[in-house]
């Protein structure tokens, strides 16, 4: 007779153990917040994080889940972030996704075209995350123009300034590299050629125009000469060369390059790798003056004179 109390005993711990293991591990909790985020955040215990998250009814172990987590993500264990409760998961499920940065969020694609400023950027961020406004994004991105890379970026929705921009740093650095070689034989500074770079992309729109464009300013340059460039009020007032008045050059701005000599004191845009690499293999020419007629196609001339004929013939 025992043998039979024996195996039922142990049976019917199995099945104990087996509906333990099921409750804790499977079991989604009734009131599981379906349709809400969960933010962890910087310095977030694992004990404290497991203890409210039973608290919120997604999880029923606080022990298991920080027990998996370790496991799953090391010492490290959690990852900080928002994550989405998009459905019911069960603990084995929410643990590997917190240890692992699956926040369960659709990527948001963004573009970011060559030659656009800060401001200009902050506007397109502050229409496509919700967390980032146009102010955030110009307050982070203040000291940055001319550093944050013009690309095709991939973001979480919910994604913050600060991540933006660097992440757009960072992109910008590994780009440049890619001109470590023109750029040291240039022999200037990197922030010059990077101001510089940013007036070119503004003015010219092709290789051969953007070369011939930066070999007439950094001639003048060299000659001493006011660069009088009129994509510097666009970054000054937003004006164009269409638009711009007499009084309109005779505001009194450091990025004013009729009145100012020299290259502005930040750059005036973010300019793409092609107008950088263009801004360091300039062609040299006998031009010293430029202007784009009314179809953007560019006409050079050798002195004054001519550039005022130029004017007349396609501006007029």
């Amino acid at each position: 007779m025992k043998k039979p109390i024996v195996y039922f005993g142990l049976g019917a711990l199995v099945i104990l153990l087996f509906l333990s293991f099921y409750f804790f591990f499977f079991r989604v909790p009734t009131d599981f917040p379906v349709g809400s985020i969960y933010s962890v955040k910087e310095g977030a215990g694992l004990s404290a994080l497991a203890k409210n998250l039973s608290s919120q009814k997604i999880i029923r172990s606080p022990f298991l889940f920080k027990t998996l987590s370790v496991i799953f993500g090391g010492l490290k264990g959690i990852k900080t972030g928002d994550y989405a409760l998009s459905e019911k998961q069960n603990l084995i499920s929410l643990a590997w996704r917190f240890s692992s940065a699956d926040y369960g969020l659709a990527l948001v694609r963004i573009t970011i075209p060559e030659g656009l400023n800060v401001k200009e950027m902050a506007i397109l961020f502050s229409k496509k995350f919700s967390k980032i406004t146009a102010e955030s994004f110009s307050k982070v991105a203040r000291d940055k123009e001319g550093y944050l890379f013009p690309e095709t970026y991939l973001f979480l929705p919910n994604v913050e300034a600060e991540a933006v921009v660097k992440k757009m740093e960072e992109i910008f650095q590994e780009k440049i590299k890619e001109l470590d070689l023109e750029i040291k034989s240039f022999e200037k500074p990197l922030s010059d050629i990077i101001k510089m770079a940013s007036l070119v992309e503004e003015e010219a729109r092709t290789e051969e125009t953007r070369q011939i464009v930066a070999g007439i300013l950094w001639k003048r340059l060299s000659l001493n000469m006011p660069l009088q460039v009129d994509v510097s009020f666009k970054y000054i007032n937003g004006k164009t060369t269409a638009n711009l008045t007499l009084t309109d050059l005779k505001i009194d701005s450091p990025y004013n390059s009729y009145l100012y000599k020299g290259l502005p004191p930040t750059p005036i845009s973010n300019p793409g790798l092609d107008s950088i690499r263009d801004t360091v293999t300039p062609t040299k020419t006998d031009y010293l003056y430029f202007l784009s007629d009314k179809k953007g196609e560019m006409h050079y001339a050798k002195t004054f004179a001519e550039h005022l004929q130029n004017k007349e013939l396609y501006l007029k």
